[in-house]
């Protein structure tokens, strides 16, 4: 997911399609609301957009804060979906929990089991379904997400290994990388932490990068990019080498990550077609995105989010647990 911004003559653009405009300083970016947040629902969550030099390292930080606000139960609820990128996240008042379904094919709720998350930070890898967490008390938390092959770069991590984990950072991370997070957690404000971030990876990733990169990271691009990257970094060329060589950097098989490209998009023209002012057509949303049929759409988007594609634009615009999604609107 990334957000969109509206042009002058209305077309809605995905904001890594517009990289100078949102790019153009030396330090994050901060996504102004949306003019369509849902009235009713807390404007509780930020997106930042790294700088442009890392660009093709971080696809972004979501940041929410509660703090302040009345919340009922049911809205301490957080719904994210399932994902192909790495995330490092912080606490800096309160704390989440994992909220555990009784039964794989469905999603948690309040009277669902509760599982401490591991260690004051958390790094989490690719996830291959949807994920539930719970925040008891009025919490501040910032998550920062990475390109899974930029993580393995720039930390010798296998993204493979942290597929559907999450982990205490203190336990894995090298030990400067530990130094970073107290830093972070020490910074007064957002704009201070992500500069803090943002200063400490910049060396790191210009000395690891490798020679060719995307400067933007669609998911159905990222993935394309990955493949010719594979084919040419390294003698043999047969598809089990090349699907090692993704699997290594990336944590997930080909075929998967372009899945995500597929609901990725599928997502930017549901936006597109709601801000236009039309009716969704999930028929022409699913052609648009390259799947089969709507019934493909249907079982890929509750795969990745636990939902049916009108049940999450749903929760999307009326459920406070959906901000994850809200923030990329």
């Amino acid at each position: 997911m990334a957000g969109m911004v509206r042009r002058n003559g209305g077309q809605v653009l995905n904001d890594f399609d517009i990289v100078t405009r949102l790019h153009s300083r030396r330090m994050a970016t901060l996504v102004p609301p949306s003019a369509r947040h849902p009235q009713g629902l807390i404007p509780s969550g930020q997106l930042w957009l790294p700088r442009a030099s890392l660009s093709a390292c971080l696809r972004g930080t979501m940041v929410r804060s509660t703090v302040g606000h009345v919340l009922t139960d049911a809205q301490r609820i957080n719904r994210f979906p399932a994902t192909p990128l790495c995330s490092l996240t912080w606490w800096f008042e309160g704390r989440s929990e994992a909220l555990v379904a009784d039964r794989p094919d469905t999603m948690p709720g309040l009277r669902s089991r509760r599982e401490a998350y591991p260690g004051r930070w958390v790094l989490t890898g690719p996830h291959t379904r949807p994920s539930t967490s719970y925040c008891a008390t009025p919490t501040h938390g910032m998550m920062v997400m990475f390109m899974p092959d930029a993580l393995h770069q720039l930390t010798g991590l296998a993204p493979e290994a942290l597929t559907d984990r999450m982990v205490d950072a203190q336990t894995v991370l090298p030990r400067d990388w530990i130094a970073m997070c107290e830093a972070v957690q020490r910074q007064p404000d957002d704009a201070a932490r992500m500069e803090c971030l943002e200063t400490f990876l910049e060396p790191l990733w210009q000395a690891c990068r490798p020679a060719q990169m995307l400067q933007t990271q669609r998911y159905g691009d990222w993935a394309t990019h990955l493949a010719q990257r594979a084919a040419v970094s390294a003698p043999g060329r047969s598809l089990r080498q090349l699907e090692r060589r993704i699997k290594r950097w990336a944590g997930l098989p080909l075929r998967e990550l372009r899945g995500f490209g597929k609901a990725e998009q599928a997502f930017f023209d549901t936006i597109a077609a709601d801000a236009a002012g039309g009716s969704v057509k999930w028929a022409d949303v699913a052609a648009g995105a390259g799947f089969s049929d709507q019934s493909h759409l249907c079982r890929v988007t509750r795969r990745i989010t636990g939902y049916a594609p009108q049940a999450l634009y749903d929760g999307i615009y009326g459920d406070e647990a959906f901000w994850a999604y809200r923030v990329w609107v």
